[in-house]
């Protein structure tokens, strides 16, 4: 597979810029050359943050009215397997306009509080391994599709880099806010 560019401007709504500048940063400071490789690294990163992280943590929000970190990495795993779910359907050339989710009416029904931190991370690298089978399967015609998500144009290509960049931006979130 050729390395996935990083997708032009056009390629996705301007929202999910921040993600995709945080994919890049990370891919600099890694010394990366390729967003796969990203996607790799990344599961390792959240297992080394998260190895000594106690059980009762994951009931914490770091401020008021704020997610609890169970909640925060549910929400990672949803946000992953729906933007997984848009790479495939583009991917495959599917022209069905995708709809968008809300994330803030997602959270109260994930039932994170019920759920050991162990088993949402179970899930969380779980749902990274297929994201990781999925992206690998694409040629490079699959990677340049477009289709149209939450109302907007985006490439399979610009959602590969937004799931690294929204895990990207997460991990920061949890180690600065939640972890501190």
């Amino acid at each position: 597979m050729t390395p996935i560019a990083r997708p032009a401007t056009n390629e996705h709504a301007p929202y999910y810029t921040g993600y995709i500048d945080a994919a890049e940063a990370s891919l600099a400071q890694r010394g990366l050359a390729d967003v796969v490789a990203l996607l790799e690294a990344q599961t390792a990163d959240w297992q080394g943050l998260m190895a000594a992280v106690p059980e009762a943590a994951a009931s914490h929000a770091y401020a008021p009215g704020k997610w609890t970190l169970g909640e925060s990495l549910v929400h990672v795993s949803d946000t992953e397997r729906v933007f997984a779910y848009r790479l495939l359907r583009i991917a495959r050339g599917d022209r069905t306009p995708l709809p968008g989710f809300e994330q803030d009416d997602w959270v109260p029904t994930s039932r994170a509080g019920r759920r050991s931190l162990a088993d949402i991370l179970a899930e969380m690298y779980a749902v990274r391994a297929s994201t990781l089978a999925l992206v690998r399967s694409l040629d490079d015609e699959a990677i340049g599709q477009i289709g149209v998500a939450s109302g907007k144009d985006v490439t399979a290509r610009a959602l590969v880099w937004m799931i690294a960049g929204h895990m990207q931006h997460h991990f920061g979130l949890t180690r600065d806010k939640y972890l501190a």
